[in-house]
């Protein structure tokens, strides 16, 4: 097992702190792939990755490297902690140091014993965060009335707790019946509540790389957007929240009633299409004049 850390892990952690010579640069999560998917599977390893950090952390004259170490240290503590062995050592460690990202780490490693572990490793858009040195990531978050805002996150923010941070900023009576899509490519899928945003992101990338690989073997790159949307109607009931009908009830289901999914007699039919005409243009009447 020993070995196998020196070959696997310590080797690109050096080649990203800059202490062995690497032909890859630090763009992309390459390396950072390599350092943490083994402590995230083998519990055994997750020491040893924290003990080698602080190690390359202490006494470094390499003003560089050291600033490389500690963006290693911030991704570490937000995906996994040490046994309880090392736990005091690495606290403590984090608590007597002065820079900066030491204290934003210790919080994060606290973060990290209450919520638990990830599955993955770090997205890119972590790693790129904090090769930015920003500790702090906000996420642009859509909705159906066309509006969108962003929002912070973090690597231990679970899906549920998203959701329920975007129906406080929205002033929403429930989060209940909402969720969090994520499209990628031609791909919409719902974010389990229970899994970290993150997780799941990365995961989904993951799968679509695979499924469409490149012809010269380089690796794509895809965006992705977050939505917000109702996905559950059981327990939707129409005007009794204001701001759910106005940002996503009515944008929701008003092209389901344009396609005929919602059966409704004529009358029906004509007073709803007036309200969609006073919905889209006030009391204007110009546009009437187009209606045949």
């Amino acid at each position: 097992m020993l070995n196998q850390f020196v070959s696997l892990i310590l080797v690109p952690l050096l080649k990203y702190m800059g202490d062995l010579p690497s032909r890859r640069t630090r763009t992309g999560n390459e390396l950072t792939d390599q350092i943490y998917d083994g402590p995230l599977k083998h519990e055994i390893l997750r020491d040893e990755i924290y003990c080698q950090i602080m190690k390359q952390l202490t006494d470094n004259k390499n003003r560089l490297s050291e600033e490389r170490g500690w963006e290693l240290m911030w991704l570490a503590t937000g995906l996994f902690a040490p046994s309880q062995i090392l736990l005091k050592e690495l606290t403590a460690f984090l608590r007597t140091r002065r820079h900066p990202i030491a204290v934003d780490s210790l919080q994060r490693l606290q973060k990290t014993l209450r919520t638990g572990q990830r599955k993955y490793p770090p997205h890119l858009v972590e790693v790129e965060a904090i090769q930015h040195k920003t500790t702090q990531i906000f996420h642009k978050v859509y909705f159906p009335d066309d509006t969108d805002e962003a929002f912070e996150v973090d690597s231990s923010t679970r899906a549920k707790d998203f959701c329920q941070n975007i129906s406080q900023r929205l002033n929403l009576r429930s989060a209940e019946g909402f969720s969090l899509f994520v499209k990628i490519a031609d791909k919409v899928i719902s974010v389990p509540e229970g899994d970290f945003f993150f997780d799941f992101v990365r995961h989904l990338t993951d799968w679509i790389r695979k499924a469409r690989p490149t012809r010269d073997g380089s690796i794509p790159q895809f965006t992705y957007q977050v939505f917000f949307m109702k996905k559950l109607w059981t327990n939707t009931v129409p005007g009794k929240d204001r701001n759910a009908d106005i940002i996503f009830h009515y944008h929701q289901e008003l092209p389901k009633l344009l396609r005929g999914y919602h059966k409704c007699s004529k009358e029906e039919a004509a007073r709803l299409a007036a309200l969609i005409y006073r919905v889209r243009y006030g009391e204007s009447k110009v546009e009437l004049q187009s209606i045949p």
